[in-house]
């Protein structure tokens, strides 16, 4: 039985006149005649009746009738959904962020999904750095994001794809406060607090990073608060000033925070195989990443998609 036949059958029993079916799929009145005639023999039952002035649907005619338009619903939903996956309509991404990108970026993504693709279901799961790339290696995620440059492993790309404006924390009665901005190289002779390699690997390498592009190199105490937002980094006393974001400041730090001037930038980048995606949905949240607006007060860099549009 093929699923011409059924149409076809569907057609006439629904306008009762072979013409009129023929006009409505675009056939000529033999070929619609001949799929109800093979039809008929397939089944091995008489599905309508025919004069020159009538066709009525026989007993068996009408059976057929209501589960053929079932099976051709189904086939109709199972096309529009394999379509909407070959498209990237719908479908599931996996994506692993290290935490201290999590907080923002990782809701404000699922909010523009959501808003282009409303059938794609993604599925965020905060990992540390050394586990976000074994998730790479394994499959086990589709797409990472974390904090700093990295170099990619082979069939990986990746792509610095937007930024946070790096920020300063200070003591309430550091002389710097009273600048509304505050230069790295001011408090280079001052001890930074910095979190642990093996705690927080990600946001330490994107510190020392953002340490290196500005050229300053101060003297580093590892800090007792094993919180990444570091709220009670003051109560160590060898600490002078830590680094952090706005984002990672927001509602937490009580101590006062400056922007860095000349602007220092915590980039955060984009990595995926496209060889290895599940499904175009990946593709899709891909390219929404690299072209979607950034939260409010990020930056992007001016090669990034979002300026060539």
């Amino acid at each position: 039985m093929e699923l011409r036949q059924l149409e076809a059958f569907v057609a006439v029993a629904t306008e009762l006149h072979f013409g009129r079916a023929a006009q409505k799929l675009h056939m000529g009145q033999p070929t619609v005649s001949d799929l109800i005639r093979r039809l008929e023999r397939e089944v091995g039952a008489q599905l309508m009746t025919r004069t020159t002035r009538r066709v009525a649907l026989t007993s068996a005619g009408s059976e057929l009738l209501g589960r053929a338009k079932v099976i051709l619903d189904e086939v109709g939903s199972a096309c529009a959904a394999v379509h909407r996956l070959a498209q990237g309509q719908a479908g599931t991404v996996r994506l692993g962020i290290t935490p201290p990108v999590a907080q923002v970026l990782a809701p404000h993504l699922a909010a523009a999904l959501e808003n282009t693709a409303p059938d794609v279901n993604l599925v965020a799961r905060r990992l540390w750095l050394p586990d976000l790339g074994r998730a790479m290696a394994d499959g086990t995620v589709d797409v990472a994001i974390t904090c700093g440059w990295f170099e990619e492993p082979a069939g990986v790309v990746g792509e610095v794809f937007c930024g946070e404006p790096l920020m300063v924390a200070l003591r309430s009665d550091h002389p710097l406060t009273e600048r509304d901005a505050v230069a790295l190289s001011d408090l280079e002779g001052e001890r930074l607090g910095v979190h642990s390699v093996a705690l927080f690997p990600a946001w330490a390498r994107a510190q020392l990073q953002a340490l290196e592009a500005a050229g300053v190199s101060p003297a580093m105490v590892e800090l007792a608060d094993t919180d990444l937002f570091s709220r009670r980094w003051s109560e160590q006393c060898e600490v002078d000033w830590i680094l952090t974001t706005a984002a990672m400041a927001a509602g937490v730090q009580t101590t006062p925070v400056r922007p860095v001037r000349p602007a220092q930038v915590i980039p955060y980048t984009l990595q995926w195989n496209p060889n290895r995606a599940a499904n175009a949905a990946v593709g899709r949240f891909v390219r929404l990443a690299l072209t979607a607006d950034v939260p409010l007060g990020w930056v992007t860099l001016p090669d990034h998609l979002r300026h060539r549009r």
